[in-house]
C-alpha cells in the first residue's frame, strides 16, 4: 500500500478541497497528512493543511520537478494538481512520480493539451459526433456571421477574457482586444457542469451534473446537482473517446433539449464541494485507487437536486503563523550533493 500522505498543488482559495481530503483520510482510517503548495503564504488553503511548500510558478520550467522532490521527501502517495497551467508539465512527468510510489491524478499529457486549447477541444468532440460548440479561429469566422456570438481566449481560464458579440462592429474590436482569439456560437441555454471521475485506467467511476444558477468570477456561486440522463451519458461519451485519468469537469449548455460542449478541464472543479456533499466523494475515491484498493462504479449514485449556496469565510493569520506550517526540503549533506 502506497503511503497515505496526500499533496495538493496551487491550493489558493481551495479549502474546502483540503478539508475533504483530510476528511475522507479520516474515515478511511488512513493516518495521512494534506500537504499543498502555493506561490504565497496568504493563501487560505496554506492555513487549512497540515503543511504546506512555497514553490515556483506552474509555467517555471523546474516546476515539475520540484514537485518530484517534495513527493520524495514527504513520502506522498496521492499529488492532486488543480490548475490549466500544471495539468500537461506534471502528466509530462508521471512515470517519475511513479517510480517513486506517487500516483498522479491527473489524464495523460495528451489529453491536456487538448482540453487547454478550446478550438481542438470541439473540433475534436465534433469529429467523434458528440455535440460541441461551433468553433471558428479567427480567420475561418464566416463572412456574415450569424450573431449573438461568443469570444474568448483558445487557451484561457475563469472566464477572463470572454465576451458576447452582437455586431459586426464588437467582433472586429474584440478579435483586436482578446489575445489569442477563438470565436463559438453562441449557446442560449442553462448552463450545466458535469463533474465525472474516472479511475487510473480511464473507466468512469462518478458522474454528477450540476447546473450552475449563478456564476462570480467564473465560478459556481449558487448551484444544484441534476440527476439528468443526457448530462450522464453525454459524460460517459466523452471518457469513450478522450483518455481521462483522475477528475475531469465537462462543461456545456442545454440548448433545444440537448447538451452541447463548449469547455472540458481535466482537472477538479470549483463548484466540486456541491458534488461532493451530494455523496460522490471523489477524494475517497481517489485514495483508495492511490492505496490499490478496488472502487465500484457508483455513477448516478448522489443526491439530486441538493442546492449550494457560496459565501465568503476568513482565516486570521498573525505574522508568526505564515511560517509555522511552511515545510522546507531537507539540505543535501555534501556528500549526498
Amino acid at each position: 500500500m502506497t503511503s497515505p500522505n496526500v499533496l495538493i498543488t496551487a491550493a489558493s482559495r481551495r479549502v474546502p478541497l483540503v478539508e475533504a481530503f483530510k476528511r475522507a483520510l479520516a474515515e478511511l482510517g488512513m493516518r495521512g497528512r494534506v500537504i499543498v503548495t502555493d506561490v504565497n503564504p496568504m493563501s487560505p488553503a496554506v492555513h487549512a493543511a497540515d503543511g504546506w511548500y512555497l514553490v515556483s510558478m506552474a509555467s517555471d520550467p523546474g516546476y515539475a520537478h520540484e514537485l518530484l522532490a517534495i513527493c520524495e521527501a514527504e513520502r506522498i502517495g496521492l499529488l492532486v494538481p488543480t490548475i490549466d497551467d500544471e495539468l500537461a508539465p506534471v502528466a509530462r512527468e508521471a512515470s517519475r512520480f511513479r517510480s517513486i510510489g506517487t500516483r498522479v491524478a491527473v489524464s495523460e499529457e495528451s489529453t491536456n493539451l487538448l482540453c487547454a486549447d478550446k478550438y481542438a477541444t470541439c473540433t475534436y468532440l465534433r469529429a467523434h459526433g458528440i455535440p460541441a460548440a461551433e468553433t471558428f479561429l479567427p480567420d475561418q469566422v464566416p463572412a456574415s456571421p450569424t450573431f449573438p456570438l461568443f469570444i474568448k481566449p483558445r487557451v484561457g481560464r475563469g472566464g477572463v477574457g470572454a465576451f458576447p458579440i452582437h455586431t459586426e462592429q464588437e467582433l472586429a474590436f474584440f478579435l483586436q482586444y482578446v489575445h489569442g482569439p477563438v470565436v463559438q456560437e453562441y449557446l442560449d441555454g442553462p448552463e450545466f457542469t458535469i463533474d465525472m471521475l474516472c479511475d487510473f485506467q480511464g473507466r468512469p467511476l462518478s458522474i454528477v451534473p450540476r447546473e450552475r444558477v449563478v456564476i462570480r468570477a467564473g465560478v459556481i456561486d449558487r448551484g444544484r446537482t441534476v440527476r439528468d440522463r443526457r448530462l450522464i451519458d453525454l459524460a460517459r461519451s466523452i471518457a469513450a473517446i478522450l483518455p481521462l485519468r483522475g477528475p475531469v469537469n465537462i462543461q456545456c449548455r442545454m440548448v433545444a433539449g440537448w447538451p452541447v460542449v463548449f469547455e472540458i478541464n481535466p482537472r477538479f472543479s470549483g463548484g466540486i464541494p456541491l458534488t461532493i456533499a451530494a455523496g460522490a466523494d471523489f477524494p475517497k475515491y481517489l485514495l483508495q485507487l492511490a492505496a490499490g484498493l478496488k472502487v465500484v462504479p457508483t455513477i448516478g449514485a448522489f443526491k439530486d437536486n441538493l442546492w449550494m449556496t457560496n459565501h465568503e469565510a476568513s482565516t486570521f493569520v498573525t505574522a508568526a503563523d505564515l511560517e509555522t506550517r511552511r515545510l522546507h526540503l531537507p539540505v543535501p549533506t555534501r556528500e549526498a550533493a
